[in-house]
């Protein structure tokens, strides 16, 4: 009969997954994983720094919230430095250096990679 398949989440809400990010204590949260995708909520509160670094895969940010900077140096050295708030949708492509900096407003967001984040 082969392997039973595992049920799927194909809903989720924004203030679930905010609470449950807020139970784990930490910035980010995963919440969806299939081979081709991940997805999850990172938030950084006002005034923090950003440690992030470079990733192996494809990345589309989603501003739910908040106010700050983001800054991408891509493989050609060039620089782009943006004011983003609620509503900006932002590409990272893979291994491109990247940071949120100048945060004035607790920053809530919806991140995609593509294919699923290596850990």
């Amino acid at each position: 009969m082969g392997m039973p398949r595992v049920k799927m989440d194909h809903f989720f809400q924004m203030s679930d997954l905010l609470a449950r990010r807020t139970a784990t204590g930490k910035r980010y949260l995963e919440f969806l994983r299939v081979p081709a995708l991940s997805s999850g909520i990172y938030v950084l509160p006002a005034g923090e720094k950003d440690g992030q670094s470079p990733h192996r895969e494809d990345e589309v940010y989603y501003v739910a919230s908040g106010r700050a900077r983001m800054k991408i140096v891509d493989a050609s050295g060039n620089i782009d430095d943006r004011v983003v708030s609620a509503g900006t949708v932002i590409f990272v492509e893979a291994q491109a250096e990247h940071h949120f900096h100048s945060i004035e407003e607790e920053l809530v967001l919806l991140v995609f990679f593509a294919p699923a984040e290596t850990m």
